[in-house]
């Protein structure tokens, strides 16, 4: 069902579009792979066998007119590694100028994409020809990243930004409720346990002349709800094929917020993932339908790398241990240290996390950090900053779970001695994990506030 019983009540809003101060640019590519490269997550080898529906990379310039520029990366990969993103932040950079603080690189974290570099390197067998393919098909996205920003840029023209909100609730938290008695549950009324958040947070942007062009939204929950090998970008996609098609000629975007503990439930039906991917449109929809608050132009950027360390770095007493498990990524992960090992390489002691921290007018306020943040960080960033508040995780690198201090506590797959699925040279993160990552937000949320203002060069714009 598409939202065509809903356009008609959202026709005001290119009505009431106040006059252009921004500028703005999109540009979309699609990133299908045509090689068999396997597809990402659930520790096993999985060939694709076909596709639901296309694969895409979207990218968003903005600027503020002002000397403040960014550019907002969207994809449907289930994980970006600092290897790639590396790559394609030194590109952007040699070719337009952009600097760091000026680009965050998201990804859905969907599980019907494809294997990236050596994003979850243990996770599957060793295969000589997939690794060719997925490094032949890693360096070709590196090459469309560029591509597309650069079309991103020269698509720029005077616009306006908008904000709203919407809500949906199929996001349930995975820690507190199994799986198998959520249906159960919901039929009851029985409300289900922890924390979540069902916010629907979008940003569009229009022409003068009314043309609304993008449409922004984000949600926290994992895309999760198919486990076969058919390429899909999971309920994300679908809800982004329905706006388009709801609203020709325009593109949709989608950002995962805080879903590290966040499931689809109950999921593992095409069904289910066409019913999810509705509801989120119908969220977003809705929320077009309100008044939406107008951006005012100002943009304000800021990046910073804080280190996060681990509990204990492994020893060759560990890897050793670790190479007589019966698990088949411990098993692996175990074996390809112990060689960095014999070869003389020496682990740090803790991991670079990327943190930024996106001023928008006066109305939002975007923090992205990398992985696979849980919901707390949302909620907890939300009440110290305000309701116009996104916080994104899924940017930049695909590093592993990062636990709030309550999870890290209470252990769990999210929280626990799991670091070595994501290659990591340890367990466990160490239990101040999320001191020191809002510790680094709140620096940066300052360094975005109206007292400071940091200059950058315009973007050539279309009249």
């Amino acid at each position: 069902m598409l939202l065509t019983s809903l356009l008609g009540m959202s026709g005001h809003l290119r009505d009431s579009v106040c006059a252009a101060e921004w500028n703005a640019g999109v540009a979309k590519q699609i990133i299908t792979p045509e090689k068999a490269v396997w597809l990402a997550g659930y520790g096993s080898k999985r060939a694709p066998d076909g596709k639901l529906h296309d694969l895409w990379m979207k990218a968003l310039a903005l600027d503020d007119g002002q000397g403040g520029r960014a550019v907002l990366i969207t994809s449907d990969f289930q994980g970006v590694p600092k290897s790639m993103s590396d790559r394609v932040f030194r590109q952007l950079a040699e070719n337009f100028g952009l600097e760091r603080r000026q680009v965050m690189f998201t990804f859905s974290h969907n599980h019907c994409g494809p294997r990236l570099g050596d994003d979850l390197i243990d996770y599957y067998p060793i295969d000589a020809n997939q690794v060719r393919l997925v490094q032949e098909y890693t360096s070709l996205m590196v090459d469309k990243v560029v591509e597309l920003v650069g079309e991103a840029i020269s698509n720029v023209a005077p616009a306006s930004l908008q904000t709203g909100e919407g809500t949906t609730s199929f996001a349930v938290n995975r820690r507190n409720n199994r799986e198998s008695q959520v249906p159960a549950l919901r039929a009851q009324g029985i409300p289900l346990k922890g924390p979540v958040d069902h916010s629907v947070p979008i940003l569009t942007v229009t022409r003068p002349s009314g043309k609304l062009v993008v449409i922004l939204f984000g949600y926290a929950c994992h895309p999760t709800t198919l486990q076969f090998t058919k390429w899909c970008g999971d309920y994300p996609g679908f809800a982004q094929l329905e706006i388009e098609q709801a609203h020709p000629g325009v593109t949709a975007m989608f950002v995962n917020t805080c879903g590290g503990d966040q499931n689809p439930l109950p999921r593992r039906s095409v069904e289910l993932c066409r019913q999810y991917g509705h509801m989120l449109a119908v969220a977003v929809e809705k929320a077009m339908q309100s008044p939406l608050k107008s951006v005012p132009p100002g943009l304000r950027t800021a990046f910073e790398y804080v280190e996060l360390s681990y509990l204990k770095v492994v020893n060759r007493e560990d890897l050793s241990v670790g190479m007589r498990s019966e698990h088949p990524v411990r098993a692996r992960w175990a074996a390809r240290l112990a060689e960095q090992m014999d070869q003389g390489a020496i682990f740090p002691s803790s991991y670079p996390y990327p943190v930024h921290a996106w001023r928008l007018g006066n109305q939002i306020l975007i923090i992205g950090m990398g992985a696979e943040t849980v919901v707390d960080y949302a909620l907890r960033f939300k009440q110290e900053f305000g309701p116009r508040t996104w916080v994104c995780g899924y940017t930049d690198d695909m590093i592993a779970y990062i636990p709030s201090r309550r999870v890290w506590e209470e252990g769990g797959y999210e929280g626990g001695w799991n670091l070595y699925e994501y290659g990591r040279p340890a367990y466990r993160w160490a239990g101040d994990i999320e001191d020191r990552v809002a510790a680094s937000v709140h620096k940066l949320v300052q360094r975005v506030s109206p007292a400071e203002r940091r200059p950058g060069n315009h973007y050539p714009h279309r009249n």
